[in-house]
């Protein structure tokens, strides 16, 4: 499997280098299964909790410009472009929660279903008590305990 994995990453430079972001920011990644109707590799940040390299973040540029005071330094959605790489959708998130336990001291911002983005809000999840929680804040809200988890397809 793993001359799979190498050969679609040598054939798409771009997805190398994002894959070296994720290292770099302090995410872990590791291939955690196939998209079954693509047959893309998924690798996802499997670091024991949040990525410590994308951290005290709001969730999107709106929420960052709405901020008067005490901006943080970014906001999630521009850096994980920048980095080639997608937030974990909430299904994706309790998916990698199957595979270990992440998030028992931080939690990480997910793509929000644009219904609640709409009326100002987020989600995040979090692992605590031995189970994994779906939360939700407003998304200019940012801790520097809550970073984000990506998804890279190759």
């Amino acid at each position: 499997m793993w001359a799979k994995v190498q050969a679609r990453l040598e054939s798409e430079p771009a997805k190398l280098w994002s894959l070296a972001e994720m290292e770099r920011t302090g995410g872990e990644p590791d291939v955690v299964g196939r998209d079954p109707k693509s047959g893309e590799f998924l690798f996802m940040d499997c670091s024991a909790q949040s990525p410590k390299g994308r951290v005290s973040l709001c969730y999107d540029r709106v929420a960052l410009d709405g901020r008067k005071e005490h901006k943080p330094k970014g906001n999630v959605m521009e850096l994980a472009a920048a980095m080639g790489v997608e937030l974990l959708t909430e299904e994706e998130y309790l998916a990698l929660q199957k595979l270990g336990e992440f998030d028992t001291k931080s939690s990480s911002w997910l793509r929000t279903p644009a219904e609640i983005r709409e009326l100002g809000g987020a989600i995040y999840g979090d692992r605590r008590y031995g189970r994994v929680f779906i939360g939700h804040n407003g998304a200019e809200s940012y801790y520097s305990g809550r970073g984000f988890r990506g998804v890279l397809r190759v």
